[in-house]
């Protein structure tokens, strides 16, 4: 594991760096900084400007219009990008579907899906979950008839996130029986636009609308939308999630929250005097964090190391999101115990009212953190709930 960079990789850390500060929209990332929700304005401007630097596909190889950067150079973007309070990228067509068409589409998929991708034309949503398959996704029964050239698709999908913002969903459907679960399951990918597809958002307990309900009842969808051979979507659908489980990761945000918290925590008052950074808990707290995420930090650039050396994720991608999440979910955890009272309001006015000098200057961020608390209780179960991956772990490292 190489633990230091070469001259170029440090010279192409600070391009990225200076990129992103003077790219950057301040509103955008005044809304990042805060915890405040984005728009789909919001995203598509900001992945406008990636797209127009060539720095929005960044895992794609040059053939299909990507960067080709070695996975050193995915790394140090990443670090940089969520050092500056970017938005999130939107995952599902950039780096979940894009790489299965490219991997596993026809020709004609490639050049129709892959174009519009790359240049942030289309939003894409994943159909996975349904309401009796979550973690156990091989129990779907979303259901596709083929009837000449077509599919006729009927069935629900659930926590479709941003679905009522998309313009095409990439899903896994069932197409046959099989002996197994796993087997008699498609990829199809489904214009939100057709006749059928219905789409009610799901308010959660955050506040916000960022996942939906799908029905899909007697949608056509033509063969030629169905990715490789019918019946082997479930290994497709394995290919997506190893991306997908890496990003989900999410160290770089994470730990450029946590360096957010601890400088609030820094200045502001514990109400006896003293300051919050300096409660025996809190500092024992923020100290533990600090060692985990160095050490998630170590095993991502292990996961690098496989990758530049032409071997594939395994397992890693289990760790990663486990110890991600985790961690991502302990960082919010901490928040709400440095802001205590203040993180209760969602108005920031009042917040910023009952505040002294001090903690007002952190009003707006406190304000969030409640809402942030609520809405991170999901990574642990997304992308496969952590208790799947440690069976995946079990059965692959232990031999269980």
């Amino acid at each position: 594991m190489r633990l230091a960079f070469t001259p170029e990789e440090e010279r192409f850390r600070i391009e990225v760096r200076d990129f992103l500060a003077s790219h950057l929209p301040a509103d955008i990332r005044r809304k990042v900084e805060l915890g405040q929700y984005l728009e789909r304005v919001d995203h598509v401007r900001w992945q406008d400007i990636l797209a127009a630097r060539g720095w929005y596909a960044i895992a794609w190889p040059r053939q299909w219009g990507g960067p080709g950067w070695s996975p050193i150079e995915r790394y140090l973007f990443q670090q940089e990008y969520g050092a500056q309070a970017c938005p999130p990228l939107v995952q599902f067509g950039v780096n979940m579907v894009g790489p299965v068409i490219y991997t596993h589409g026809s020709d004609a998929q490639k050049q129709r899906f892959l174009p519009r991708i790359l240049a942030n034309r289309d939003w894409w949503c994943q159909g996975y979950s349904e309401p009796g398959a979550g973690s156990d996704l091989a129990s779907l029964k979303t259901s596709a008839t083929l009837k000449g050239d077509r599919y006729v698709v009927n069935g629900q999908k659930i926590w479709t996130t941003w679905a009522h913002w998309a313009d095409w969903m990439f899903a896994l459907v069932r197409t046959a029986r099989g002996e197994r679960p796993q087997q008699g399951i498609s990829f199809l990918l489904i214009d939100m636009r057709s006749p059928g597809v219905t789409v009610r958002p799901i308010r959660t307990f955050d506040g916000d609308s960022e996942v939906n309900e799908v029905f899909l009842d007697n949608v056509e969808v033509p063969v030629d939308q169905r990715v490789g051979d019918e019946g082997a979507g479930w290994s497709y659908g394995k290919f997506l999630l190893e991306h997908e489980r890496f990003v989900i990761s999410g160290l770089p945000r994470t730990r450029r929250l946590l360096a957010r918290l601890k400088e609030l925590a820094t200045r502001m008052s514990d109400g006896l005097g003293g300051r919050v950074i300096d409660v025996p808990d809190i500092a024992s707290r923020f100290a533990d964090l600090e060692t985990q995420v160095t050490a998630l930090d170590c095993t991502e650039r292990r996961y690098l190391g496989t990758l530049g050396e032409g071997g594939t994720p395994g397992h890693l991608v289990s760790i990663l999101k486990i110890r991600g999440t985790e961690i991502e979910q302990a960082v919010s955890e901490l928040a709400m115990a440095c802001f205590g009272t203040q993180a209760i309001p969602f108005d920031v006015d009042l917040l910023s009212g009952r505040c002294g000098e001090d903690e007002a200057l952190a009003a707006e961020f406190a304000a969030a953190c409640g809402p942030l608390y609520f809405n991170l209780r999901k990574v642990s179960i997304w992308g496969g709930s952590n208790e799947i991956q440690r069976n995946i772990l079990a059965r692959q490292v232990l031999g269980l």
